[in-house]
């Protein structure tokens, strides 16, 4: 890995900041392999779950990864472009004076993606880590080895080592990889991991930016269809079975509405899935320990006083790592599912009387990475959107903020610091560089010593109300 990142650093410092045809190319490459390897990308992301939707695969792992690429390919050239800056003062234009930024390509950049969308969540900073001109180094998963070995494959098929270079391998790895000395680092996956990976990277002082999640909650307004409501939020539940770093992680519905809103959600499962057992559209629990940590929140929350209400056709079983959706009543703050992410297609229920009591509640915990509302309340509305601080926001609906080009896309405190997408990617991992050029007058000549009267008047003029 050292050696990967010493030659890919000399050939960023031999070439120097690429052209806007160099990084089309690079972008056009990351986008045919995609495009090629796009059915060997459902098949390896199907074996790696056990089963994982075919065409869930296609939308969220290429679909949605060759987006934010052509994005890039299409605005590279605007955003490369030297931003001209006031000076100050203004006087000094007229002398000849100027300033501008400059963004220049960082140099080498680390990639660590995770497992539940490896692709997507590779090739997506990838376009704009490719945009600012850099080269990568990139750790996916262990969780996901066939995909991780086909990604290693195909990225080898379109570039050199000194360009873009996958490095597989377990936790172990994944450790010296997060102390290698990039110029940047981009962590997705658990707030527990992010510790460990942003302490290794200080140790050379690496910027990092920082994907991670948290309990992203749903509001149901007062006024909200319910049955649109739930057929949305159970978009975002039963997607990848609930495992998205933005899914919905528990939903906030006025006291007298909860039976009927749990009436509306079981209406929403039976419609996407008649039945899940066997349903090739329904993707099963990535792994046996994140099987058996959802099945143990649920025991737990039961043990704790809490009800559950399974979703979909009654009396279905799975011998696949499948898991019905779940709706938990009676839920309180000891409970697993109120105090971890779930990650899974597991939904607590909280009931509230007025909004203010909803805001409150997420107010006193983490600040999350998503924040969903339904209702058509525009004041209401406003004042969730005011009085909450989180990562990201989708009104009447959920995820869909994130397959935004141009909405930069990261958490806030645990829930990740940093952001990228479109131009905000482009400038994530740039160095935003400031020139000042002075004017052929030797403006700064009243500054040096000897000082006098004029020195004198000028910090009259400048320390003052």
């Amino acid at each position: 890995m050292h050696a990967i990142l010493e030659r890919q650093k000399l050939a960023q410092l031999t070439d120097g900041s690429p052209s806007a045809a160099v990084r089309i190319d690079r972008l056009d490459r990351a986008i045919g392999l995609l495009v090629d390897h796009a059915g060997d990308i459902a098949d390896a992301l199907r074996d790696d779950f056990g089963h994982r939707s075919v065409q869930g695969s296609l939308i969220t792992d290429v679909a949605a990864s060759i987006d934010p690429l052509k994005h890039a390919k299409k605005h590279v050239k605007r955003w490369m472009r030297r931003a001209a800056r006031r000076v100050s003062p203004a006087a000094l234009a007229l002398l000849g004076a100027r300033a501008w930024v400059d963004y220049q390509p960082k140099g080498v950049v680390g990639l660590i993606s995770p497992w539940n969308f490896p692709f997507n969540l590779t090739f997506s900073p990838l376009a704009g880590i490719l945009a600012a001109g850099n080269r990568a180094m990139i750790k996916p998963s262990e969780f996901t080895p066939r995909s991780s070995a086909l990604m290693q494959s195909m990225i080898a098929k379109a570039f050199g080592e000194t360009e873009i270079a996958v490095i597989t391998g377990d936790s172990r790895v994944g450790e010296q990889f997060s102390a290698l000395p990039f110029d940047h680092l981009i962590f997705t996956g658990a707030t527990s991991v992010a510790r460990h990976v942003m302490r290794a990277a200080a140790e050379n002082l690496v910027p990092v930016t920082l994907e991670l999640g948290g309990k992203s909650p749903a509001i149901v307004g007062r006024d909200a269809d319910l049955d649109l409501a739930a057929k949305r939020l159970m978009f975002g539940k039963t997607l990848n079975a609930g495992q998205v770093c933005v899914s919905p992680d528990y939903a906030l519905v006025p006291s007298d509405r909860v039976e009927a809103f749990v009436d509306a959600l079981q209406r929403a499962v039976v419609g996407m899935f008649p039945t899940l057992s066997g349903n090739p559209d329904y993707t099963s629990i990535v792994n046996v320990r994140h099987h058996e940590r959802l099945l143990g929140y649920l025991a737990d929350a039961t043990a704790k006083g809490a009800t559950l209400r399974p979703l979909g056709a009654a009396g279905e079983t799975f011998d696949d790592r499948r898991l019905a959706p779940t709706v938990v009543l009676g839920v309180d703050d000891e409970m697993d599912v109120l105090r971890e992410e779930i990650f899974g297609p597991i939904l607590p229920v909280i009931p509230y009387d007025g909004v203010d009591d909803a805001i409150a509640h997420i107010n006193a915990h983490a600040r999350p990475l998503s924040l969903y509302y339904f209702g058509n309340d525009r004041d209401e509305q406003e004042r969730v959107l005011a009085r909450t601080i989180v990562g990201g926001v989708t009104l009447n609906d959920t995820i869909l903020h994130l397959t935004m080009d141009d909405l930069p896309f990261g958490g806030i405190g645990p829930s990740g610091m940093g952001a990228y997408h479109g131009v905000d990617g482009f400038r994530t991992f740039s160095h935003a560089r400031s020139v000042y050029r002075q004017a052929r007058f030797d403006v700064s000549a009243m500054l040096r010593p000897p000082y006098g009267k004029t020195v004198d008047r000028l910090l009259g003029f400048k320390i003052r109300r």
